[in-house]
Order: structure tokens, then C-alpha cells, then sequence
């Protein structure tokens, strides 16, 4: 069987959005998706999840969906560090199978040095999980009016970045150049090698920002990463496709790094 040519999309969703249509939300579409790209697992989180207040039960049926297709589809579910439970849902999400837990401070009103998120993102250090944040769902300029959140900051990243050894992994999703050059210049060498980013909203050519970043802070640092379904799986990986070859290795590649790595 040929090795497929992404081991992890560690950045995919399934469900509902409440703010607009989004089609094939359903865990089959996915893997048909995943089939055609050869994308050999996934990270899923609940779409819906991330606008519950109390996110416990959307994560029950996560793990439910998802208990059928676990060789390929990983739940990733989202872990509310200020409510009660929170070390009971980690356990939960451990026995279902989970690499990765994810969080939403900015959804839920929590500050860059929450002292919650960092017991999180050390809980999670402790149990071997990824902690994943999404710096956002839509650009400002297509939101709804009731969708109130803000981009996540640059300094929650480091916050946490700077809470825990180097068992501590940070996946983060949806940012753009400046935000991962403003994070990751303001950590230091050891901090910075805590942080893995996707590149679902880093632009290819013609601005070429993905391939500045991949020569100023190294492609290791870089995971693929879809937001399929909120975005089209085929956006980053034309973009990789796009890169000049001066960026490559010799082989031809491109070396991207791996969060699920224990």
C-alpha cells in the first residue's frame, strides 16, 4: 500500500457551523476527502462544539461518531479548563483515543494568561495530548454580527508556550505570517520548538509568505493542517505545491514537523 503523502491533517472538523452553510460536514465526506488528497489520519474536533458554553456533551457525541472510524479519525475534543471536570474530561478523551484536546479562550472570555489554560496546556503535557488552538473560524470581514469573538492573540501563545518543559506541545491553527513571526521571535529556542503551526491561512505566491517562513523559522516548525470543512483541503496543499525549490530539500520534499509524535 503506498504511504500516503500527509500522515496528519491535524487541523479538521466535522459538524454544523452556526453561521453559515458549510457542505459535507459529516465524518464520510471527510474521509473521502482524505482518500482522494492521501491524508492518512485526522484530528477532528466538533465544529458546533466551539460556540457551546459547556462543550462536555457535544464531545460525548464526538467520541460516539468517531468510535467506528478511529483508525483514521482521532477526536480531538474541546476541554473547558474553567468549568469543573476538567481533569475527568482529559481522562474521557484519553480512553476515546485522542492526540490532541482542543481550546477556545477567546470564545470563552479567557485572557492571554489565564491561569486556567495553563493548567491545561500542563495537564495536557502530562497526559502526552497536543493542546490545539484556532486562531480563527472566518476572516473579520465575514463574520456575523452575533459572532463576537476576537483573533487569538499572539501573547496567549506564548503564554502557554512558556508554562511547561519540552513535553509540552502547542498545535495552532489559522494564523497568519505576522502573528507567527511576532509569536515566534518573542519565545525562545527551546520555547519555540514547543510550537507547531499550521499553514492553512499563510499565503503562497505571489506574496510568498509561506515560503519566507519556511526559511526564516524552518518547515519543522510547520504541520499540514485542512479546517476542512470550513476551507478547501486543496488550498495548502497547492500552496506546498507552489513552493520555489529553493526551499526544498534535496530529495525534493518538504520536511514538515509532527505533533502526534509522544
Amino acid at each position: 500500500m503506498t504511504a500516503p503523502r500527509f500522515a496528519l491533517d491535524a487541523s479538521a472538523w466535522i459538524g454544523t457551523y452556526p453561521f453559515r452553510h458549510v457542505p459535507h460536514p459529516d465524518p464520510d465526506a471527510l474521509l473521502r476527502v482524505m482518500d482522494r488528497e492521501s491524508i492518512g489520519c485526522a484530528w477532528v474536533g466538533s465544529l458546533g462544539a466551539v460556540f457551546h458554553r459547556d462543550p462536555t456533551d457535544a464531545n460525548a457525541d464526538l467520541y460516539r461518531t468517531l468510535a467506528p472510524l478511529a483508525e483514521r479519525l482521532r477526536p480531538a475534543p474541546i476541554i473547558r479548563p474553567d468549568f469543573p471536570g476538567m481533569n475527568r474530561e482529559l481522562g474521557f478523551a484519553c480512553d476515546a483515543g485522542a492526540e490532541s484536546i482542543r481550546a477556545c479562550p477567546e470564545q470563552w472570555g479567557l485572557g492571554s494568561s489565564h491561569p486556567a489554560m495553563t493548567e491545561l496546556a500542563l495537564a495536557c503535557a502530562e497526559r502526552g495530548l497536543a493542546l490545539h488552538l484556532t486562531v480563527r473560524y472566518e476572516d473579520l470581514r465575514q463574520r456575523h454580527r452575533l459572532d463576537t469573538a476576537a483573533d487569538l492573540p499572539a501573547a496567549t501563545v506564548r503564554a502557554l508556550a512558556r508554562a511547561g518543559g519540552d513535553a509540552l506541545r502547542l498545535v495552532v491553527s489559522a494564523a497568519g505570517r505576522d502573528m507567527i513571526e511576532e509569536t515566534h521571535w518573542g519565545l525562545t529556542p527551546a520555547e519555540q520548538r514547543r510550537v507547531y503551526w499550521d499553514f492553512t491561512w499563510v499565503w503562497g505566491p505571489p506574496e510568498d509568505h509561506l515560503a519566507h517562513l519556511f526559511r526564516s523559522i524552518g518547515s519543522e516548525r510547520f504541520v499540514f493542517g485542512s479546517q476542512w470543512p470550513l476551507r478547501l483541503v486543496q488550498a495548502p496543499i497547492a500552496n506546498l505545491d507552489l513552493l520555489p525549490d529553493s526551499v526544498r530539500e534535496p530529495s525534493g520534499g518538504i520536511r514538515l514537523g509532527n505533533p502526534a509524535v509522544r
